[in-house]
């Protein structure tokens, strides 16, 4: 085969086919491998001792166009050293703080509460598909809530699909979640949650109140004091939202259960020795006939026009509990 052929066979040109062709004959097929595109000098490169220098003034917490005047060179090369360098923000020469890992003893001792927002749907979407425009939009959906719940300790988890993150739902969460753990042998004796306004609410601290819960919240701007909520909604949303190509929203509610079971009882979890969560309570695999614990996740889904929730939905012993509109709530 000539070099035009070949040029024409592989949409180049003859003198690319020239170039392989005396590179194969003079390295091999050494020489067909990919090479650096980096120029063999570089004479108005910056210096590695002003680079040097840059940093150096740059620790003192000098701005960039003191460094530059300083230096005599432009504030462009200036900015590019930073940025290899990883110094382009004055924040990034402050001390990292901290934050070491924590578990608690027992149980039920802190069980964190968080609240994600999903985008109902009613077709296949974008993170499916990858197709943005051109295809069937769920826009003007609207929104559901995932409030969730995981013990510090044992990891053990629950999750339910609100219509909203008001007070009402929140309260009827907690109440839920509270027996739910009960079912287990749990005693739940504070919960964590961040300075969402439903948590801030008198109606949440009455529920707390009545359950003999403490309510811990978290500093303004420090999430990672809540993180295994946090690292728990990312699980969640890589290993059940996000996993199926669900055709509708209600479809991914009702696989919640059977994630949320699986979650429990049988994913191995990393921070207990590959033991799912279950175990920290001496429990293994499927539960027996005779263990019946509340569900993991609410009974009915949001998109009902009725109550949110149904009729069997566990009482709290210390308080009766009156079905609303959005959800359960404590009577007062």
């Amino acid at each position: 085969m000539t070099k035009a052929a070949a040029a024409r066979q592989f949409n180049t040109t003859p003198k690319t086919v020239g170039k392989w062709v005396d590179r194969f004959l003079a390295e091999g097929v050494d020489g067909l491998r990919d090479r650096s595109s980096r120029p063999l000098s570089s004479p108005v490169q910056i210096p590695p001792a002003t680079c040097d220098a840059v940093e150096s003034l740059r620790r003192e917490r000098r701005t960039q166009e003191h460094i530059a005047t300083e230096l005599g060179i432009s504030k462009a090369s200036v900015s590019r050293i930073l940025e290899r360098r990883g110094l382009s923000r004055l924040s990034s020469l402050e001390p990292q703080e901290a934050h070491p890992r924590y578990e608690r003893e027992r149980p039920g001792e802190i069980i964190h509460l968080d609240i994600k927002k999903l985008g109902r749907f009613h077709s296949v979407g974008h993170r499916v598909t990858g197709r943005r425009t051109g295809y069937c939009s769920s826009q003007g959906a609207g929104w559901e809530f995932v409030h969730v719940a995981i013990d510090d300790h044992s990891r053990i988890a629950r999750a339910d699909i609100l219509p909203d993150q008001k007070k009402e739902s929140a309260v009827a969460f907690l109440v839920a979640t509270i027996a739910y753990f009960k079912s287990l042998g749990i005693t739940v004796e504070r919960v964590m949650t961040d300075n969402g306004s439903c948590y801030l609410s008198k109606a949440f601290a009455s529920a707390c109140k009545q359950l003999a819960v403490k309510h811990i919240r978290i500093k303004p701007y420090s999430p990672q004091t809540n993180g295994k909520a946090e690292r728990f909604i990312q699980t969640a949303l890589r290993e059940w939202a996000y996993a199926t190509a669900f055709e509708h929203s209600k479809q991914r509610y009702a696989a919640l259960p059977a994630w949320l079971h699986r979650y429990n009882w049988h994913r191995p979890h990393v921070s207990l020795a590959r033991k799912p969560p279950i175990s920290r309570l001496g429990l293994t695999g499927k539960p027996s006939a005779s263990f019946k614990p509340h569900s993991e996740n609410g009974p009915t889904p949001p998109h009902s026009s009725s109550s949110t929730q149904s009729n069997d939905t566990p009482r709290c012993p210390l308080g009766s509990i009156a079905t609303t509109g959005t959800g359960l709530m404590l009577a007062p």
